[in-house]
């Protein structure tokens, strides 16, 4: 059975804005390129959350559809939502997923897994997915060496990404609070 997965989320919070941006790649097993413009980055309960999603696509998708039935329940509270949810998964109530989320407000930038993790980064730049460790190096490199907005390092950090990891490409969705 082929698996469908393979992006990369990077995610940064800087003068009071958060930019969450997304590849458009989705590979099947090791060796195809199935898609080269999908949609990974979101906005969701009244454009007031925004997240991103990594993994493969089937759990990916039930993760985030599950995370925004958490913030309906809890009024929009992202942190309380990313909490209940991560406690049914360790609850082992579902079966776990795949996948992992990069997700932010106003106020709060989380990270939250398909096994029940939920991690708020101390420095305000996160990164998931296969080029996600190349994304983070090339985002904290920014955050601290330039001054470009949140949106611009987001941006950049993802097309560094997409020249090193071949699960990664060039075409770039952002969605900035």
């Amino acid at each position: 059975m082929n698996e469908f997965k393979g992006t990369t989320i990077c995610a940064v919070k800087k003068n009071g804005k958060t930019a969450i941006a997304g590849d458009g790649q989705v590979t099947m097993s090791q060796s195809i390129i199935f898609k080269n413009n999908a949609v990974k980055v979101r906005r969701i309960y009244n454009d007031s959350v925004i997240f991103g999603f990594a993994g493969s696509v089937a759990d990916a998708f039930t993760l985030s559809e599950r995370f925004e039935e958490m913030l309906n329940k809890y009024s929009g509270n992202l942190m309380r939502s990313a909490v209940e949810l991560a406690e049914l998964w360790r609850g082992d109530k579902v079966r776990k997923l795949e996948a992992m989320m990069i997700t932010a407000d106003k106020d709060c930038l989380l990270i939250v897994s398909g096994t029940g993790e939920v991690i708020e980064p101390e420095d305000g730049v996160c990164a998931i997915g296969s080029g996600g460790n190349y994304a983070l190096a090339a985002a904290r490199a920014l955050v601290q060496e330039t001054s470009y907005s949140a949106e611009e390092i987001a941006k950049k950090a993802l097309k560094i990404a997409s020249e090193i990891c071949v699960f990664t490409n060039g075409n770039i969705t952002c969605e900035v609070l």
